[in-house]
C-alpha cells in the first residue's frame, strides 16, 4: 500500500499520522522543527502549545467536552498524553506542556510505520497527503498551497468579528430588517438612543487590547483595512455612529422612529443559530469584549461562541476547496486538517487530524469515507468548514450553536446542553460501529 505523506507535526499532523500508521499504513512525516522554528515555537518537540496549555473544559455538557468525548472514540493520542500531564485547572483539561509535547513526540516516533523527516515542506508532493502545516505555514509552502488552490482561496490575516447564538439575544429590544426595506430583513438590528450609545462608547475607546506579538505586528500593519472597531471609534465620537453603526434606514418599531446608533447582525449560517457582530472586528480581550459588547442592547445576555480576533493566521477558503472528509474538491488524494482548514482552537484542530487520517485510510482501503453524524461535535464541524452557503468563512471552534436543536425544547442551558452531547456521542459511535463493520465485510 502507498505510504502518506504528511505535513506537520503539530497537534493535527500528529493525530493523523497516527490515525494510518495504526490501520498498518506507512506514513512520512515532514517536520521542520528543530531545524528551522517559527517565531511562536520554542520546543523542538512535536505538538508544541504555543499558548494557553489548556485543551478547556472537561464536563460533558460544554462543547470542548463534548468534543474530547468523541474524539476519545477514535484513540485520540494527543488526549491520551494530557491525561498523563494534567495539571489542576478546575474544570480544564490542562497540561504540563513541555512534557505533553515529549509524550506525544514518543507516541509518533514508537510507532513503526511513522518515519519522521525533519526537513522544511517547501511544497506539496505528489501522491496521498495530508497538510498540517498549521496558522504559521512557512512561506514557501503557502505559496505552494496557493497555487495549487487558486489565487484568492488563502487568508494569511484573521480578522474576525464576534459571533452569538441567535437565541441568546433579547427579540424584546432588538428586531429584524434591512436598511431602507431592502432584502427579506436579513440582519437582527440592535438600536440605541443617545445615552445608550454614549455609555457604549465610553466603553469601548477604554477597553484594553490584546497585545500584538512581533510577528502578528507585522500583519496588523499591511490589513490596517480591516480596522478594529475600538481604533475606528477613537477617531472622534461619531465616527462608528456613521460607519457600521449608523441607524439611516432603519425605524426601531418600539419608538416609530429613527435610532441615534444601531448595531446589526448578519446570519453566520443558513440554520440562522449563529450570527455576527457587523463591522466589529476587534483586538480587545477577550473579557473586555464580553464586558463591552454586552452593553448593547439586545445583546445583554449574549452567549459569544467566537470572540473577534486579529492576527496571523493562514487559512483555506475551506467551504470553496474541501468537501466534509477534509478532502480537496479537486484532488481527493490530498487532504488538510487543523487550523488551516479553519477549525479553530487546540482540540478542533487535533479532531481535525483524526478525521484527515481516519478518512484517507479508507481512501487507501478501498471503503467509503465515513459520514459522520451531524449531531457529532465532530460531525458539525466537518460541515461547517464545507458548508458552501458560508458567503464569508472565518474560523470557527467548537460550539453548542453549531448543532443542530433537540426535538424539544429545554429551557435549561445546562441540561439542554447535557442531551445534546448525550445525542452526539451516541450517534458517533452507532455510525463508528457501522463502519467499522463494513470494514469488516471487505
Amino acid at each position: 500500500m502507498e505510504t502518506v505523506t504528511v505535513l506537520g507535526a503539530g497537534l493535527a499532523g500528529c493525530e493523523a499520522a497516527c490515525q494510518l500508521a495504526d490501520r498498518g499504513i506507512g506514513v512520512r512525516l515532514f517536520e521542520m522543527k528543530p531545524r528551522k522554528m517559527t517565531p511562536a515555537h520554542h520546543y523542538p518537540g512535536f505538538g508544541e502549545l504555543v499558548c494557553s496549555n489548556s485543551l478547556k473544559a472537561k464536563r460533558l455538557d460544554s462543547a470542548a467536552g463534548m468534543l474530547k468525548e468523541e474524539m476519545r472514540l477514535f484513540g485520540s493520542v494527543i488526549l491520551q498524553a494530557a491525561d498523563r500531564c494534567e495539571v489542576p485547572a478546575g474544570g480544564a483539561l490542562a497540561v504540563e506542556r513541555e512534557r505533553f509535547s515529549d509524550l506525544i513526540t514518543q507516541a509518533v516516533r514508537g510507532r513503526k510505520n511513522i518515519e519522521v523527516v525533519e526537513e522544511e515542506a517547501v511544497g506539496i508532493p505528489d501522491g496521498h497527503t495530508i497538510v498540517a502545516t498549521g496558522p504559521l505555514t512557512s512561506d514557501r509552502l503557502a505559496q505552494a498551497i496557493k497555487a495549487l488552490c487558486g489565487r484568492d482561496t488563502l487568508s494569511f490575516f484573521d480578522a474576525a468579528a464576534p459571533i452569538v447564538t441567535a437565541e441568546s439575544i433579547d427579540m424584546s429590544v432588538a428586531f429584524m430588517a434591512s436598511r431602507y426595506g431592502r432584502g427579506d430583513d436579513d440582519y437582527i438590528n440592535c438600536p440605541m438612543n443617545r445615552e445608550e450609545y454614549e455609555r457604549f462608547y465610553a466603553a469601548l475607546v477604554t477597553a484594553e487590547a490584546a497585545p500584538l506579538k512581533d510577528f502578528d505586528r507585522e500583519f496588523f500593519r499591511v490589513y490596517e483595512g480591516c480596522m478594529p472597531i475600538e481604533v475606528m471609534a477613537k477617531r472622534g465620537e461619531d465616527t462608528i455612529r456613521f460607519g457600521p453603526l449608523k441607524p439611516i434606514g432603519l425605524r426601531d418599531p418600539r419608538t416609530g422612529h429613527r435610532p441615534w446608533a444601531a448595531v446589526q447582525l448578519r446570519k453566520e449560517n443558513a440554520a440562522s443559530t449563529l450570527y455576527n457582530i457587523v463591522g466589529f472586528q476587534t483586538n480587545l480581550k477577550f473579557p473586555e469584549q464580553k464586558r463591552v459588547f454586552s452593553l448593547i442592547p439586545g445583546l445583554e445576555q449574549a452567549e459569544f461562541v467566537r470572540y473577534g480576533v486579529m492576527h496571523r493566521n493562514t487559512f483555506l477558503d475551506s467551504p470553496r476547496l474541501l468537501n466534509q472528509y477534509f478532502q480537496l474538491k479537486t484532488r481527493p488524494s490530498l487532504f488538510f486538517a487543523g487550523q488551516m482548514t479553519g477549525v479553530e482552537g487546540y482540540i478542533e484542530s487535533a479532531a481535525s487530524g483524526i478525521l484527515a487520517g481516519y478518512h484517507m485510510a479508507n481512501l487507501l482501503e478501498g471503503k467509503a469515507l465515513l459520514s459522520l453524524p451531524s449531531v457529532s461535535m465532530m460531525g458539525a464541524l466537518s460541515k461547517y468548514i464545507s458548508d458552501e452557503s458560508v458567503a464569508c468563512f472565518q474560523p470557527m471552534g467548537c460550539n453548542m450553536g453549531i448543532l443542530p436543536g433537540l426535538d424539544t425544547q429545554v429551557r435549561d442551558k445546562k441540561l439542554r446542553y447535557q442531551m445534546l452531547a448525550e445525542r452526539g456521542i451516541k450517534a458517533l459511535k452507532e455510525a463508528l460501529e457501522q463502519d467499522k463493520q463494513r470494514q469488516a465485510a471487505v
